[in-house]
């Protein structure tokens, strides 16, 4: 399940509506250019062609739009993610497959579209149901992966489950919360690779 559900009461009209989506495109486009934060609805509106009270028949709001793209590009990564995960041999490939994949995505994000990674960023830092939902994902791949790990005797079962998974957060968060990446670049190549075997030192039985 990748797809990011932004639980938003601000969307309007029907979901699948073309005009949405395409409000959504050439908000994407627009604020890859000039940035979220110096974007309004009027200049979205001027773009698109759209009269602003007409956008805000989709639309209750710039963040709104906003969640929508954010959601995207988020659920680029998990597919990426659960992709990678997938294709794993065993719990303790697919955790450092799962942190790689998170580390690289985010990274490959931030650089080859810094303002739309902006837009996470700003997700993360809100609180945005986009930026929540993406943490409940990234966080239910973790628990089953170490759930796993535990049934075939790769991991150790003495840890509450809950308190493992909340640790093991807690060590990727500097390089899976987009908010906190950008401060870590200079590290995150090596990161993955030096804090899976931390991690997986610890889990074992």
């Amino acid at each position: 399940m990748s797809e990011i559900d932004t639980s938003t009461p601000q969307a309007r009209g029907p979901v699948d509506h073309s005009v949405r989506e395409q409000i959504v495109a050439a908000a994407g486009e627009h604020f890859s250019h000039y940035g979220y934060e110096k974007t309004t609805v009027s200049d979205l509106a001027k773009a698109i062609g759209f009269s602003k009270a007409y956008i805000y028949k989709f639309f209750d709001s710039k963040q709104a739009i906003g969640e929508a793209i954010c959601a995207q590009s988020l659920s680029a990564i998990i597919l990426a993610v659960e992709e990678a995960v997938a294709g794993a041999p065993t719990p303790t490939e697919k955790f450092r497959r799962m942190f790689k994949t998170l580390v690289s995505t985010g990274v490959g994000l931030f650089f080859n579209d810094r303002k739309l990674y902006d837009i996470a960023a700003h997700s993360a830092g809100e609180g945005w149901p986009s930026a929540r939902a993406y943490c409940e994902r990234i966080r239910q791949i973790m628990t089953d992966i170490v759930r796993e790990g535990r049934e075939s005797g790769e991991f150790e079962r003495k840890t509450p489950l809950d308190e493992t998974v909340h640790a093991i957060d807690l060590v990727m968060q500097p390089y899976v919360n987009p908010l906190l990446l950008q401060y870590n670049l200079d590290v995150a190549d090596e990161a993955p690779t030096q804090l899976s075997s931390l991690v997986l030192r610890s889990l074992a039985p």
